[in-house]
Parts: C-alpha cells; sequence; structure tokens
C-alpha cells in the first residue's frame, strides 16, 4: 500500500515538473510594442519637413534661419537613426559632405545638394537663389520619400538595435568630429541630442523587459546617458571640450551597455555580415570589424589552409615573370608592410610612379591603389599580376616555377582541394593572408579601451585637435582612421587635396590619379584617402612620398593643402584656408598618431 501511494506522490511530482517544463518551453517570448518608437522617428521627420518651409528664402543668412536651421537638424538627428537605416544612400546624401556626387552608372557629376550646403549657404552666404530653391527641393524630396518607406517597414527588434548601434557608431565617428556640421560646429550639442533620443526609445520600448530581467543594467544605462548629457552641458566651450576623456568614460560605456542589453533582451541575435561586430563591447576591441564584410565574396570565412598558402606566396618571387619580385619587395614587413621608398621600384629595378602604401588594415577599405581603381584585395592583386612592370602574368595563366617547390601541391590540395590551373588561385590565397595582417593594439587603443592609462597630456590634446581644430577626422573616420564612411563601410572617399611634386611646395604634383578612370575634370589629383594606423613607420608620406616626416606633412595641411601653397586646385576637397595651428599644436598632433602604431606581430602557419 505504502508503495503505491508512494508511487502515486512520485507520478503527482513528475506530472507537475513536466507541465511546468511544458509551459515555459511553449512560453512566448516577452513581446515589444515597436510602435511607439516608430511614430517618433515618422514625427521628428515631419518636424524636419515642417521647419524646412519655415525657412527665409530672401534673407538667407537671418538669425531667423540660423534657428530654424539648427531645429531643423534637431529634428534630423532624432529621426536619423531608422531613415538612415532604411535607405543608406538617401541619409547619406542629406546629411553627407558638401561636395559634388560622382554616378559611374551615368557619368555625370551632380552638384552638391543636404544639410550641409544647406549650413553653407546660411552661415557663408555662398549660394546663389536657384541654388538654394533646387537644394531645398532635393531635401524636401527625399526625406518625403525615405518617409514612405518608414511608414511601410515595420520597425521590429533587428531594425531597432542595428539602427541603434549604426547611431553609436555615428555618435563616435561623425559627431565628435563635428563631420555633420563643419560650419556651425555643432558636432558635440548634436551627440546630446542623439543620446536623449537613444534614452527616449528605449524607455518607449525595451526598457520594461530590462528591468524585469536585471534591473541594475538598466539603472546604470541610465544613468550612463544622463551622465554623458551632463558632461556635455558642463563644457560651455565646446571648441576645448575632451573628446578622448568623454569616448573613453562615456561613449565607449555606454556602448558595452547596449551590447550587454540587446543580449539580455533575447529579441534578436546577429545573423548577417555587418561591417562590425555586433558583440564587440566597444568599436575600439582588436574584433570590432569584420573581414567578411570587406572581402571579396570568394574570399570571405577563408580558412587556416587558404591563409598559411597565402603567406607562402605573398613571399615567393616565382609569381612574377621575372622570378625576382615578390609581394614583400613593396610591402616589407619590417617597415610596416610598405617599403620605405619614394617610389617603388618596378621588375627592372627601376622606380616606379607612386610609394607603397602600408598593407596594415588595408582590408578595410573600397577602393584599391592610391588611385582607387579597384574595388577589393583580389582586384588589386589582379591587376599587380598584370601590370608589366610589377609581376607581368595575367590572372589566367600559372607559374610552373610554383609546383616545382612541391610544397605547394599539398598546400593548394589543402587549400582548394586541387591544384591550380590559372593565377585565380593565387591572388586568392593572397588576398586572404593580407586580410589578417590587421592590428587594434595600439597604444591609443589600449588607453580609449581602458586597459591601460598610459596617455601623455600631450598626445590627449594631439586627439582632441585630430578631431577638432584640425580637421584629420572628417576624412580620417575614426576609429579605422582611414576614408572608409562609417557607419555601412560600402565607399572609400577619395579627396583632391593638392600634393606638390617636391618638398619645397612650388609645383602641383602632375599626377592626375583618379582622373584616369574616367576623364572627368572633377577628379583630377584624387587619391584615396588611406589608413593614419602605422603612419609613424610607413614614411615617406603622400602618394608620390614627397615628404619624409610628418613635421612637413601637418605644415602642408596647416597651409591649406594645394591651393593653400598657391596652387590651381579647383576641385580641392580641404579647406584652402590655413588651419593656424601652432608648433606646439603640430608637436601633439605628431605624438598622438605615433600611439597609432601597433606592431604587427608575425603569425606562425
Amino acid at each position: 500500500m505504502m508503495k503505491l501511494k508512494l508511487f502515486g506522490l512520485l507520478s503527482m511530482l513528475l506530472f507537475t515538473f513536466t507541465a511546468c517544463s511544458y509551459k515555459q518551453k511553449k512560453q512566448p517570448k516577452q513581446g515589444v510594442d515597436w510602435s511607439m518608437v516608430q511614430q517618433y522617428y515618422l514625427n521628428n521627420l515631419d518636424s524636419t519637413l515642417v521647419l524646412l518651409a519655415n525657412l527665409d528664402s530672401i534673407d538667407r543668412t537671418s538669425k531667423h534661419n540660423v534657428t530654424v536651421f539648427k531645429n531643423i537638424r534637431t529634428a534630423f538627428k532624432k529621426s536619423e537613426p531608422y531613415l538612415s537605416y532604411l535607405n543608406p544612400k538617401s541619409g547619406h546624401r542629406v546629411n553627407g559632405p558638401a561636395l559634388p556626387v560622382f554616378r559611374e552608372n551615368s557619368g555625370k557629376i551632380l552638384p552638391p545638394v543636404g544639410l550641409q550646403t544647406l549650413e553653407e549657404s546660411i552661415f557663408l552666404g555662398e549660394t546663389t537663389s536657384q541654388e538654394w530653391k533646387d537644394n531645398i527641393n532635393f531635401i524636401k524630396g527625399t526625406l518625403e520619400k525615405v518617409r514612405k518607406e518608414m511608414v511601410y517597414y515595420q520597425l521590429d527588434a533587428k531594425r531597432f538595435f542595428l539602427s541603434t548601434h549604426q547611431q553609436l557608431l555615428r555618435i563616435v565617428s561623425f559627431s565628435m568630429a563635428g563631420f555633420d556640421t563643419p560650419v556651425s560646429q555643432w558636432g558635440v550639442t548634436e551627440a546630446k541630442t542623439s543620446l536623449q533620443s537613444l534614452l527616449f526609445v528605449y524607455q518607449k520600448s525595451i526598457q520594461t523587459i530590462i528591468r524585469s530581467k536585471d534591473q541594475n543594467l538598466d539603472t546604470t544605462f541610465v544613468k550612463s546617458i544622463h551622465q554623458a548629457i551632463q558632461t556635455i552641458d558642463y563644457h560651455k566651450n565646446i571648441a576645448t571640450f575632451n573628446k578622448f576623456d568623454f569616448i573613453k568614460n562615456h561613449l565607449n560605456p555606454i556602448t558595452r551597455l547596449w551590447v550587454t542589453i540587446r543580449k539580455k533582451s533575447d529579441l534578436w541575435q546577429p545573423n548577417g555580415v555587418y561591417p562590425f561586430n555586433l558583440d564587440a563591447p566597444t568599436f575600439f576591441e582588436e574584433n570590432s570589424w569584420d573581414v567578411n564584410h570587406f572581402a571579396s565574396p570568394k574570399n570571405q570565412n577563408a580558412t587556416f589552409n587558404q591563409i598559411a598558402l597565402g603567406k607562402k606566396l605573398f613571399n615567393d618571387a616565382n609569381i612574377s615573370k621575372t622570378r625576382d619580385l615578390s609581394c614583400v619587395s613593396c610591402h616589407n614587413p619590417k617597415k610596416g608592410y610598405a617599403d620605405g621608398l619614394q617610389f617603388s621600384l618596378d621588375n627592372s629595378g627601376k622606380p616606379l610612379t607612386r610609394n607603397s602604401p602600408t598593407l596594415i588594415n588595408s582590408i578595410f577599405q573600397k577602393a584599391f591603389f592610391w588611385d582607387g581603381k579597384s574595388g577589393n584585395l583580389n582586384e588589386q592583386i589582379s591587376n599587380v599580376f598584370q601590370n608589366d612592370k610589377e609581376f607581368n602574368s595575367t590572372v589566367h595563366q600559372f607559374s610552373d616555377q610554383i609546383l616545382v617547390d612541391t610544397t605547394y601541391v599539398n598546400l593548394f590540395k589543402k587549400a582548394y582541394g586541387k591544384v591550380p590551373e590559372s593565377n585565380h588561385d593565387i591572388v586568392r590565397a593572397i588576398a586572404s593572408y593580407v586580410a589578417t595582417l590587421n592590428g587594434f593594439s595600439s597604444k591609443f587603443d589600449k588607453n580609449i579601451r581602458g586597459e591601460e592609462n598610459t596617455f601623455t597630456v600631450s598626445e590627449k590634446r594631439g586627439f582632441n585637435l585630430f578631431m577638432g581644430k584640425a580637421l584629420c577626422a572628417t576624412c580620417h573616420f575614426i576609429p579605422l582612421t582611414n576614408g572608409t564612411v562609417p557607419p555601412f563601410y560600402s565607399d572609400t572617399e577619395k579627396e583632391a587635396i593638392g600634393v606638390p611634386k617636391t618638398k619645397n611646395n612650388q609645383e602641383l604634383d602632375p599626377d592626375l590619379g583618379f582622373y584616369h578612370m574616367y576623364q572627368q575634370e572633377y577628379h583630377k589629383t584624387m587619391f584615396k584617402t588611406p589608413t593614419l594606423r602605422n603612419i609613424e613607420l610607413t614614411a615617406p608620406y603622400m602618394h608620390n612620398g614627397v615628404y619624409n616626416t610628418l613635421e612637413e606633412v601637418l605644415d602642408f595641411y596647416n597651409k591649406g593643402g594645394g591651393a593653400g601653397l598657391g596652387f590651381h586646385v579647383p576641385n580641392q576637397t580641404l579647406p584652402f584656408d590655413n588651419l593656424d595651428l601652432s608648433a606646439q599644436e603640430i608637436k601633439d598632433l605628431i605624438a598622438f598618431m605615433k600611439t597609432l602604431t601597433d606592431v604587427q606581430e608575425e603569425i606562425v602557419y
């Protein structure tokens, strides 16, 4: 009898446990009503459109227009996360630099338009009535088009978290550098607007979920945003605002908390290829950037064996027709993967016409060669093979000399399952190896991440100059410090800066750069904006190696580039004016740039 009772009791307990477990498995995830956040974005876009209509088209530089424009920028910033997520091209065109845009498919040069062009019209008066009218119509038309998309596409967890992450990067890369508002210099103020907006959409969407799971996380996140906003409010003089400390002590902690919030919410897990690693705590980690986004599709998720093969080929002169030129000939690891020469040498030992750039972090761009003629690493390497002054081969042929080394036979089979019949696999393997030559553990990275506290006063001043007065970060976007544009990283900028022929600064260099691609006047003397990481190791500088020291480089920029030196550079994308940097400020800038040195450890395969 006792056995029956005990069996019955165990059966009941088992049923209860099973039922509870079943309920837990079947219980749906806590839902989120995204409608309030979506309406918030729409309302601010509508406010932007209404305010545009309130601008005075007659007295364009009036105080009234300055006030209205500031309100336009505030409303736009609040709608920007979702607006630009849904239509990146329109978002960037409306809020991008006041420069002409070239359309490769049509060959047309489109005039400058957007909010930055409007800013110049209001603050500098540099516009005609027709240009003003055309720009206002463009901004309105573009925003009205995107508004339809914002209504059609319902906000969900993926769109919410991804667009917010992109906006956090915009605060770091654009707002801190004043990229969005180069004339009014409202960048730091707009960082406050974006943070206030982030707090609002958080509170109207997922805060309840986070509170129920981790109340301390919610409290810390809200407090961190309030502290960041108070820090901005406290520093009335934005010109002296310490951006290094603000990023380190405020923006990075907020980003860390946001990543934790996304994970804790259990609403969406990243399942695609994005430029940045959404699980990285900040934008300054060693693993913050996803190589697969930047690589050719054939080179995504490269294997250990493919990379090992690529490294061996990188160092092998047999891949060139003359058998005396290899990749390492121009990209020496001991010289920062450059060659230290003003002009690299061809396969006969004669100087070419351009300087060899570093390969470290080179994967993180969408334009290769100084003139940006190749769109990815594979194309760049293929062009080296085909150049009669370099490897002088073709990707359709294969050097028998490679397979003389029997180790290659096994390496190719392990990497690609076969012995190659053309150079395509060689190109692919080399590109896979070069994509691993990355470094984000410089003194700067370690200090901005808070791993060490070794930044000197001069280095910190240099960073703040880099992000402000010296205008460096408006072309060399942090954290990558190259010209690949955040947050989508789909385009690498080219700039016309008027580089001289010699360091005497007496005449313009005759190299026309990107002009050779499309024969457009606007492209004359345009070159790709390179990374500044490891710049201490990669002298001489510029596409023609004209400057041997960073002091000479900064003197050139301080004088206003080529136009400032008196050269005829009508398409110059730098300000013509003297930057008015003092001797001490130049020393501080150089001190900071040297903190970007990241010794590349040799990877053993």
